[in-house]
């Protein structure tokens, strides 16, 4: 049985203030991004191993870490543990979708193991109970329980859907292939008060027209994130050029994403090893 794991994007990122538990509260709205897949199989495993229940490959961009860390592992591990008759599998995942990008893909993967595993074998789980358990594996997986644009708040967790579409527009993602420390970044951040107070409210932004989002749908993170990197200012100003209505990076980053109207045809003059779509 194949799924395919799909990236995200953040339409405006508010970091807003540190909580008891050492994380941040933020705001954001998650959409999904279709078009930018992986490739997740499970099949049963007709000659099973005693020592392992599962057998895990891989394919495509490599997977940095152990095994003991991917979250498609620690997916069918804590679905094993509450119903304990699943079978050994055998699982491949084919990664296309950039790591530590700010696109979601790990945390994708994992949810969608859930979601596979529960319909192969017939486990009957609500997408309540999925997103209870997306919980567990990180605060972005419930969102690809979800499967529509929602609202994050909490640590992303808090998740309430809402009808919003830019399927009449073309999303192009560049990837430069730099790795944005996500603690340097939090650590950099500079957000006045005055700053906090005058931001508008990202759901009333999305209501308006895309071409008006520059300057006012804001990822709090950006503007540290290209002092440290100014290829990503590069990035953002190419897309402009090339007639994106928005532009913007996409959680900490590294990738940056352009919104377009359909009918237009951006010439991407970016390095070879950078990663578009």
């Amino acid at each position: 049985m194949l799924l395919f794991p799909h990236a995200k994007i953040n339409l405006g990122l508010y970091i807003l203030q540190k909580r008891e538990d050492g994380y941040h509260e933020l705001e954001t709205i998650f959409y999904p991004v279709k078009h930018l897949r992986d490739i997740l199989e499970v099949v049963i495993n007709p000659d099973p191993n005693p020592e392992t229940d599962l057998i895990f490959t891989t394919s495509g961009l490599t997977i940095e870490g152990s095994n003991d860390q991917n979250l498609c592992i620690k997916a069918y591990r804590l679905l094993k543990k509450h119903f304990p008759d699943l079978p050994a599998i055998r699982m491949h995942l084919h990664k296309h979708i950039p790591m530590g990008a700010g696109l979601g893909g790990g945390s994708s993967d994992g949810a969608f193991t859930l979601r596979l595993l529960n319909q192969k074998f017939n486990l009957q789980l609500t997408d309540d109970q999925l997103i209870k358990y997306a919980l567990q594996l990180g605060s972005d997986c419930p969102f690809f329980i979800y499967e529509q644009p929602c609202i994050g708040k909490g640590r992303g967790e808090l998740l309430t859907p809402i009808d919003f579409s830019l399927e009449d527009y073309q999303i192009i993602i560049v990837h430069p292939g730099i790795h944005v420390s996500t603690a340097e970044a939090f650590k950099k951040l500079n957000r006045t008060k005055d700053y906090q107070d005058q931001r508008k409210d990202i759901s009333d932004i999305l209501q308006q027209p895309i071409d008006q989002w520059r300057n006012r749908l804001i990822n709090d993170f950006q503007e540290t994130v290209c002092l440290l990197h100014p290829e990503i200012s590069f990035i953002i100003k190419q897309l402009y050029e090339q007639g994106a209505l928005y532009a913007s990076l996409s959680g900490s980053g590294s990738a940056v994403y352009g919104i377009f109207e359909k009918d237009v045809k951006p010439i991407l003059d970016f390095p070879s090893s950078y990663f578009c779509m």
